[in-house]
């Protein structure tokens, strides 16, 4: 229950970050994904043309005059471009008076789109045609634009970063008060393609999917954000002009003239990261956050933790280390597969979260375990040997507490004449004799892998064949008894030598089965054994001075232990309604 309790409050702790997206829980995503997304090739309709330092000095500084810029779109034109991207604000009157040669050099040569930037100026372009399949939404937010002087087709060259301020989705379309403004790398497609008209695709969670027309649908988030695919998309510059059947995106990147804007591929500029979007739109396994992610990532999540708790807190050692490894594996595995077939479903989080529960349950199975193996060794220690302490600490499983039924031989010992023994010596010497007496047991005992259950009083009980299993418990049995008789004798030498009186004991075997196990109550329990075969091991013992011998012997005790025994007349004790066979040893 202690454990349920822990799993609950760990696993609804660890669960918070998909409720409530904190601003580290986003970026650990987006860093994934930006790990393992995989680098597509680029489509081979564009090239990216720079207006570099060495350009800028040449031309004799920045911003060139509109009359070069109609001589570019002119050289463009005749090196076979198919169309060009200004990437470039024109939101100025030039100077030199050259607008109007290079509107005409837009119009006479080939399919050309302008750049507008993002202000707060809240003048909105004009909108394009849509056609919405499904519930109206409303999509990505536009912010005012600061308009060009150039009449050409125009599109938003906007750059929105992530939590942790990288550029990775760019909405494709953006909604303004009065509908639908394109992205620029958007308008660039449609102007190739030769549409007029967008499709949005919606559900109940937002924007599906945007279509233009030639081009197969695009696959975005609810806010219409396409994922970028940062590919390697073929650059040139002015004096190379290797743009034959491409699509032309013009910029700056000569310093100081054009910001950088930070990505996962590095400071790219505005041309560069338009370019990207215009590739990403293209790539039909392009990499998508479906609207479904957060669900498939909370259902990973709960059955990551649980099999990781129950490989942990119910298999052993060995098999948990594995299964614990396993299910990372599998983990890992998934969430890759995932992430290159294009759906953007992070299992990060569901594995740090294994982790984590991982590591609490070992630390409560060793917790577990640590004071199991200080319990067995405080219980056992003085009732068994070494050897088998160590083998219960290594294998607590062989040691089922709560009680089971078991075949076992039995040991009851008692000395005899204790109450005149305590009033012929000192209670020191009583104390002292006793536990000679009591150790000389023991010490029989443990030779013979047996274990001393209890002490009460001046008697001792011991049991063979549990809590480890024995093999011929009753032989060892026997032996351990004529073993503690020669202890006897030679403590009697001893105890004479001190001048102390000697003593003798009465020794009871029997052999049958018994519940063994920890008896008592809640708080207060010990290991024992409880049954018929240990009430009769107890009365043998009580017999012996009855029939003048030092050992009795139970009948299923001589039966097993392979021992010729001699066989004394059968007694009645109490209980028993029929005499039983008794044996001793010759």
């Amino acid at each position: 229950m202690k454990k349920a309790v822990i799993l609950l409050i760990t696993s609804v702790i660890l669960g918070l970050p998909y409720i409530y997206q904190p601003s580290w829980y986003d970026t650990l995503k987006l860093k994934t994904f930006d790990a393992f997304i995989p680098k597509k090739d680029p489509s081979g309709y564009f090239t990216i043309l720079n207006i570099t330092e060495a350009d800028v000095v040449k031309e004799g500084g920045y911003p060139f005059p509109r009359q070069r810029l109609a001589e570019i779109q002119k050289q463009l034109y005749g090196k076979g471009a198919i169309g060009v991207g200004w990437v470039i604000a024109f939101t100025e009157q030039d100077r030199f008076g050259g607008d109007q040669e290079f509107a005409e050099a837009i119009n006479m040569t080939v399919p050309t789109v302008l750049a507008m930037f993002e202000n707060d100026t809240k003048f909105y372009p004009k909108t394009t045609g849509t056609v919405i399949l499904g519930p109206d939404v409303i999509g990505y937010s536009a912010r005012g634009v600061r308009q060009n002087v150039i009449a050409a087709p125009e599109g938003v060259a906007v750059a929105p970063v992530d939590v942790d301020n990288l550029v990775r989705r760019i909405p494709l379309l953006m909604k303004s008060p009065d509908g639908w403004i394109p992205a620029y790398g958007t308008q660039v497609l449609k102007i190739l393609a030769g549409s007029d008209t967008y499709i949005i695709k919606t559900n109940e969670n937002g924007i599906q999917e945007i279509t233009v027309k030639g081009i197969p649908p695009v696959k975005t988030d609810s806010l219409g954000r396409k994922w970028i695919s940062w590919v390697d998309t073929p650059e040139t510059t002015l004096a190379e002009m290797d743009v034959e059947n491409k699509f032309v995106f013009v910029g700056v990147t000569a310093q100081g003239v054009m910001p950088q804007v930070a990505t996962p591929a590095g400071l790219l500029e505005p041309h560069k990261i338009q370019a990207a979007l215009a590739e990403s739109i293209l790539i039909e396994d392009s990499p998508y956050i479906p609207d479904y992610s957060l669900a498939v990532e909370i259902f990973i999540f709960f059955i990551s933790v649980v099999l990781v708790w129950i490989c942990l807190s119910y298999f052993g050692i060995a098999l948990s280390a594995i299964s614990f490894l396993f299910v990372l594996a599998i983990q890992i595995v998934v969430g890759s597969t995932f992430i290159k077939n294009g759906l953007l479903i992070d299992i990060t989080w569901a594995f740090i979260s294994s982790f984590i529960v991982g590591t609490l349950a070992f630390y409560l199975r060793f917790k577990e375990q640590f004071k199991l193996r200080q319990q067995i060794k405080k219980q056992f220690e003085h009732y068994l040997d070494p050897r088998q302490v160590k083998q219960l600490q290594k294998n607590p499983d062989l040691l089922k507490l709560g009680g089971e039924k078991r075949n076992c031989t039995f040991i009851f010992t008692d000395l005899r004449g204790f109450t005149a023994l305590s009033e012929s010596v000192t209670p020191e010497e009583v104390t002292y004799i006793m536990n000679k007496v009591l150790t000389a047991q023991q010490k029989a005992v443990q030779k013979y892998e047996g274990m001393v259950d209890k002490y009460i009083g001046d008697a001792m009980m011991a049991i063979f064949n549990a809590p480890l299993d024995m093999r011929n418990h009753a032989k060892r049995a026997v032996e351990c008894g004529v073993e503690i008789m020669k202890n006897i004798e030679i403590l009697n030498q001893e105890l004479q030598s001190e001048n102390l009186p000697g003593i003798a004991i009465g020794i009871g075997i029997n052999t049958g089965e018994a519940i063994v196990g920890n008896m008592g109550s809640e708080n207060r329990f010990d290991y024992t054994a409880i049954g018929d075969a240990v009430n009769t091991a107890a009365r043998l013992e009580s017999a012996t001075k009855e029939r003048g011998v030092n050992i009795l012997i139970g009948e299923s005790t001589e039966l097993m232990c392979g021992y010729h025994l001699l066989e004394l007349e059968p007694i009645m004790v109490k209980g028993k309604s029929k005499p039983l066979k008794i044996y001793t040893w010759k």
